[in-house]
């Protein structure tokens, strides 16, 4: 298998831009996944998320949240 086969046709590395490779896609290596995989174990990447309600929809009252009035 020669370098052309291992490559994916246009897909770029989101991590340094260079050609993906299929073994390691979308990344280009084992080292900018791990790159990739850092940064959301940091914290770099977040999901942003509204904490103004629970999960029922109800806003949780003043005091300790398991406490119900």
């Amino acid at each position: 298998m020669n370098a052309i086969d291992r490559k994916t046709s246009g897909a770029r590395c989101p991590i340094c831009g260079t050609a993906a490779e299929v073994a390691f896609r979308p990344f280009c290596s084992k080292r900018c996944a791990d790159i990739d995989l850092n940064r959301w174990l940091t914290g770099v990447y977040a999901v942003p998320v509204l904490e103004d309600e629970d999960e029922d929809g109800l806003r949780p009252a003043d005091g300790h949240p398991d406490e119900q009035a």
